[in-house]
């Protein structure tokens, strides 16, 4: 199997998108992410990677805290934002209605849910870097709205049941 194939299979497993935010020095950085892991519940641990050829991985190696905040069905332009190149001029969140969380990073409104990290560790993983993440606080959007879904190279979304 080469990298494309690789690639091609893995569209076929569906995924909820996240924007991981963090904030440095009065800075604020997001990108969309869809690598996201549950890895323990005690101590509450989540894993998120990120290609290390990118500004994103600059922006989690230096950072102390991140927050993952899980999309709705209907932010698809919200993830389009952070998946695109960064023309801002170093704010990546300008215009983007958020406030900073318990850990300093910013907590996106209309998230259905918000995880705030204190970055544990860092592990390579081949081209990307797996960062793990210590939840030291969250919230759950109440009005339990659908999901944003990525599969097969499209956003989806669940429909209620």
């Amino acid at each position: 199997m080469n990298a494309s194939d690789f690639r091609r299979a893995m569209g076929n497993f569906a995924t909820g998108v996240t924007v991981v935010t963090t904030a440095r020095e009065g800075r604020f950085y997001g990108f969309t992410a869809n690598s996201l892991t549950a890895v323990s519940l005690d101590p509450l641990l989540l894993l998120v990677c990120v290609d290390r050829g990118g500004e994103a991985h600059r922006e989690m190696e230096s950072c102390a805290a991140f927050a993952v905040n899980i999309l709705a069905s209907d932010q698809k332009d919200l993830s389009n934002h952070f998946a695109s190149r960064d023309t801002s001029g170093g704010d990546r969140l300008a215009g983007v209605p958020f406030r900073c969380g318990k850990t300093g990073a910013p907590v996106l409104d209309g998230a259905l849910a918000v995880l705030e990290c204190v970055k544990a560790d860092r592990l390579d993983g081949g081209d990307h870097s797996i960062f793990i993440g210590r939840v030291e606080a969250g919230e759950i959007d109440p009005a339990q709205r659908d999901a944003l879904v990525y599969f097969r190279g499209a956003y989806r979304s669940l429909g209620s049941e």
